[in-house]
């Protein structure tokens, strides 16, 4: 893909700030937001919701285009690129005709191929820098869906936002952050600019500090922040907003690091580390060979005694001695839970495959 590189969205050095309330209310509050951006330098984009799709009527649904009269005057006022989501061809030619300088598309839309199909058709022939947040589900194929129809409707200035994603069970996050999903999106495309939007993940402006951080860690190229003079009495998303002077702390206190280092020292200890994690991978390999091997002769015994693939008990029991080996160990047993839960469905399919042989 012939992606937008994260230093063409804005002439600075360093992380790509997209701030601004959650929803343009009035022509006062969008000024008095952008105003106190521009003076506390922390805005490479001014952003605002001007149609809110909301999951349910009769809520606040965004001002319209007369908010797009309010962004101009940002942009003419204090010199600041503007930015707003579009969800259909509509959005996309007044914004178009009111001269935004950067269109993002939200995860419902991403979440509909058809949807996404006429943006992209919209969009074709224009020179502007549109930005895709992930689908609700972890779909990473909806994503990269998204990404590509607009790539082929000859748009050239792509990025990506990370917002999380919507699950059963939220835990302290409104979206699950599920970071290894925008991690394999950025290894597939490297030159791809991924944004994380810490607000939407969070749900609520204590944690934005912390997801922020986390983001630029593992080397986001920047950050959405909603940021609102007044977030409580906010029409939209109140609990995740931060205030201009929050957003400063929040920035402030982020620490930036080096993709790199140019000390010989710690090259040579980190090819001598990696290549250990080398040789612990072939083991484990080697290790899940074995593992497969015998699973395959637990299948043929089963197979001659008649005796069906799957005990609920086996799987309860090994469960628990391998949690409480993990406790011991100081791992993380979530992430030994998940490992096992794989590892036992495998052993399953392996086993049905050797029924299967067996029965042909």
């Amino acid at each position: 893909m012939n992606l937008i590189s994260p230093f063409q969205f804005h002439e600075q050095n360093g992380p790509i700030y997209i701030t601004g309330p959650c929803s343009a209310e009035t022509r006062e509050q969008v000024l008095a937001t952008a105003k106190a951006l521009k003076q506390q330098n922390t805005c490479s984009y001014f952003r605002a919701g001007i149609w809110k799709p909301r999951t349910r009527p009769n809520s606040f649904e965004g001002v319209g285009v007369e908010g797009l009269k309010w962004l101009q005057e940002v942009k003419s006022t204090y010199k600041i690129p503007v930015a707003c989501e579009v969800a259909m061809p509509s959005h996309v030619e007044a914004t178009l005709e009111h001269g935004i300088d950067l269109l993002w598309i939200g995860a419902r839309t991403t979440a509909s191929p058809f949807a996404m199909q006429e943006i992209a058709n919209a969009l074709k022939g224009e020179n502007i820098p549109v930005l895709v947040k992930n689908p609700i589900n972890a779909e990473l194929s909806l994503w990269l869906g998204g990404i590509e129809r607009l790539e082929k409707a000859g748009i050239n200035q792509i990025g990506a936002i990370h917002r999380g994603f919507s699950g059963i069970e939220h835990g302290i996050y409104r979206n699950l952050p599920m970071w290894h999903v925008p991690m394999e999106l950025k290894r597939l495309n490297p030159e791809l600019p991924v944004i994380c939007d810490p607000s939407h993940i969070t749900g609520q402006r204590d944690l934005i500090q912390k997801v922020s951080q986390y983001a630029m860690d593992l080397n986001f190229d920047g950050l959405m922040i909603e940021t609102h003079p007044t977030p409580e009495d906010a029409l939209s998303d109140a609990s995740q907003q931060v205030t201009p002077t929050n957003l400063k702390e929040i920035i402030n206190n982020l620490i930036i690091k080096n993709e790199s280092s140019h000390c010989k020292t710690y090259e040579h200890q980190l090819e001598f580390l990696r290549a250990k994690i080398d040789r612990i991978d072939d083991e484990l390999i080697e290790l899940l060979k074995s593992r497969s091997d015998v699973s395959k002769q637990i299948g043929v015994l089963k197979k001659d005694e008649n005796v069906t693939i799957f005990q609920q008990s086996r799987m309860d029991e090994l469960m628990k001695l391998r949690l409480e080996r993990a406790k011991s160990q100081g791992l993380s047993e979530e992430l030994i839970e998940k490992i096992f839960t794989h590892i036992h469905s495998d052993s399953v399919n392996i086993q049905a495959k050797v029924f299967e042989k067996e029965t042909k």
